[in-house]
């Protein structure tokens, strides 16, 4: 029972969490043009209204007229709405709750290696990575397993990388939030070459901490011909020469690597 009662308490802050998490992100929501929000004032039925963002920007509303919400996040249009109604000596101390029911300025690009490449609404204000790579049909057959995610947070460069089998399968890392303009790039699998005496020869997909050993075989094994004594690893440098050494079988690969297996003198 206590570790039951242990479990219950971890998985209900884990849901506090993701809940603050998606209320932040809603807060920081940047308002733009075709948005339909409603904007209530407490105990101020009147002033309840529903309407689109303009192409420029404005919304009409009562008592203030023409007043400027695209560009502003949600807590500063709060913050804007409350401000005018009190300079205006309507309201004393306005308490405004502005919500974004649907979203159609704001959109994400998915580029690279996915099913669907392209661009696509963000259609809430605490829409995930995940949802974006799903819009994207997921990563296709040779994509990487970790994509990169890049943008804008608070007027500075923000770039993060997401290893997708880590969130998607395990339940573990990050899952940002998607922000109007940002990009997720999906790059080519890494790939190795095993020739000479194997199976197969030819391109392999390289695996999490594949080895020499898996590599060769993944090619289907040395032939009859091939012998294991004399393997080499053709590896370019960070001069982008390529260096020829002798590897364990058991030493992990690299992106490019190129494994050869020689013929058996004997």
């Amino acid at each position: 029972m206590e570790s039951l009662r242990r479990v219950l308490v971890v998985a209900a802050s884990m849901l506090v969490c993701v809940a603050a998490d998606a209320a932040d992100a809603g807060r920081d929501y940047v308002i733009g043009e075709g948005d339909a929000v409603r904007i209530v004032v407490f105990q101020n039925p009147d002033l309840t209204l529903e309407t689109r963002v303009s192409e420029s920007g404005v919304v009409s509303y009562p008592l203030l007229g023409q007043i400027t919400l695209g560009g502003l996040t949600v807590a500063e249009a709060e913050q804007r709405i409350s401000e005018s109604l009190r300079s205006g000596n309507f309201l004393k101390q306005p308490q405004v709750t502005l919500i974004v029911a649907q979203i159609r300025a704001n959109q994400a690009s998915a580029l690279g290696q996915f099913n669907r490449p392209g661009r696509y609404p963000i259609e809430a204000m605490s829409m995930r990575l995940s949802d974006l790579v799903a819009q994207a049909g997921g990563v296709a057959a040779g994509g990487a397993d970790v994509v990169t995610l890049t943008g804008t947070r608070n007027g500075e460069p923000y770039q993060v990388d997401v290893d997708l089998p880590a969130l998607l399968t395990k339940r573990r890392g990050q899952d940002p939030v998607v922000r109007n303009g940002d990009i997720v790039y999906a790059d080519r699998m890494p790939m190795i070459y095993v020739y000479g005496e194997v199976q197969r020869p030819g391109t392999v997909r390289l695996e999490r901490d594949m080895n020499v050993r898996q590599a060769v075989a993944s090619g289907g094994g040395i032939s009859p011909r091939g012998t294991e004594r004399g393997i080499r690893l053709h590896r370019r440098n960070a001069a982008g020469e390529t260096d020829i050494f002798k590897p364990q079988m058991t030493d992990r690969l690299q992106d490019g690597d190129i494994v050869f297996v020689p013929e058996s003198l004997f």
